[in-house]
C-alpha cells in the first residue's frame, strides 16, 4: 500500500524589514505552510505575501498562532489563564483567515508555535483551551497536534479533524516529548539521518528517542522548522527521498480521509 503524508513547515517569520529563513524555496519543497501570525513573528504584509506565494505553488495554509513574545520568538514559556489562551489562539487565527480571504484563499490547519506546543503538548486543560479556539473559529479546521500529545487528545474529544505531527530535524525523549532546544540532541541537521527517522516513522510506526527507545507513533504529517539555516537541504533532502521511497506527498486536506 502506497504510504501518504503530509510535509508541512513554519514560514512567514520574518517582521517588517526582516526575513528569517528562505520562504520561497521551502514553498517549492512543502505541501503545508504553518504561516506565524504575528505574535511571535510575520506582520500584516509578512503574512499576506507569504499567503499569496503559498497559494501560487499549491500549498495549503495553516495558522501558527504563539504567546506574544516576539522578543524571545514564541520560545519562551507564559503562563496564561485558559480563557486567555482561547481569546489569544481565535485572534490570531482570525488574523490570518482575514488575510488569506483577501488572497481569495482559506485557511484550512491550525498548528501552534515554540513554547505554547511544547507546553500543550504535556498539559491537557492548555491542549483543551487551545482545541476550543479552534473549533469557536471554525470546527472544520484540521487541529495539526504532535504525535501522542495531549493536544492530539483534545482534538479528538473536542470532534475536530485531528492530524498527528512527527518533527524531522528534532530529537525525541524518552516520553516521545520533543529534547528542549539547547540540550544535546534537541536538533537534527544531518538531512539523510533525518530522511531515515522519518521513514522509520512512517514504516514502522515508530519513534526512536535519544536513548533508543521504539515509542509508537502515528504520523500524519511530518514537520521541517524553516527558520533553520539547513532547513531547504533539509526539506529538499527528506521529500526526494520519501519519493523514491513511494510515499505520495500531499497537502493537510487531503489528507483528511485518513485522520
Amino acid at each position: 500500500m502506497t504510504i501518504t503524508v503530509n510535509l508541512n513547515a513554519d514560514l512567514g517569520e520574518g517582521f517588517g524589514a526582516y526575513d528569517i529563513g528562505d520562504d520561497e524555496a521551502m514553498l517549492g519543497i512543502i505541501a503545508s505552510a504553518n504561516i506565524a501570525c504575528g505574535f511571535h513573528a510575520g506582520d500584516p504584509a509578512v503574512m499576506t505575501r507569504t499567503v499569496r506565494n503559498a497559494l501560487s505553488k499549491g500549498v495549503s495554509l495553516g495558522a501558527h498562532p504563539s504567546y506574544p513574545d516576539l522578543q524571545g520568538f514564541g520560545r519562551r514559556p507564559l503562563r496564561m489563564a485558559a480563557a486567555e489562551v482561547e481569546a489569544m489562539v481565535a485572534y490570531q487565527v482570525g488574523a490570518l483567515m482575514g488575510i488569506a480571504a483577501t488572497c481569495g484563499g482559506a485557511v484550512t490547519h491550525v498548528k501552534p508555535h515554540g513554547a505554547l506546543n511544547n507546553m500543550a503538548a504535556v498539559d491537557a486543560s492548555l491542549a483543551m483551551a487551545i482545541g476550543r479556539a479552534i473549533k469557536g473559529v471554525d470546527p472544520s479546521l484540521i487541529y495539526l497536534a504532535p504525535a501522542g500529545s495531549e493536544m492530539a487528545k483534545a482534538g479528538r474529544a473536542l470532534g475536530l479533524p485531528t492530524a498527528e505531527e512527527v518533527f524531522a530535524d528534532r530529537g525525541y525523549d524518552d516520553e516521545g516529548n520533543l529534547v528542549p532546544r539547547g540540550q544535546p540532541g534537541a536538533m537534527i541537521h544531518d538531512p539523510d539521518l533525518a530522511a531515515a527517522n522519518v521513514l522509520r516513522m512512517l514504516e514502522e510506526g515508530v519513534i526512536v528517542s535519544a536513548s533508543g527507545k521504539r515509542i509508537p507513533c502515528t504520523a500524519h504529517s511530518v514537520c521541517v522548522h524553516g527558520d533553520e539555516p539547513s532547513a531547504v537541504a533539509m526539506a529538499s533532502t527528506l521529500r526526494r527521498r520519501l519519493e523514491e521511497k513511494g510515499v505520495r506527498i500531499v497537502t493537510l486536506p487531503e489528507m483528511r480521509e485518513r485522520f
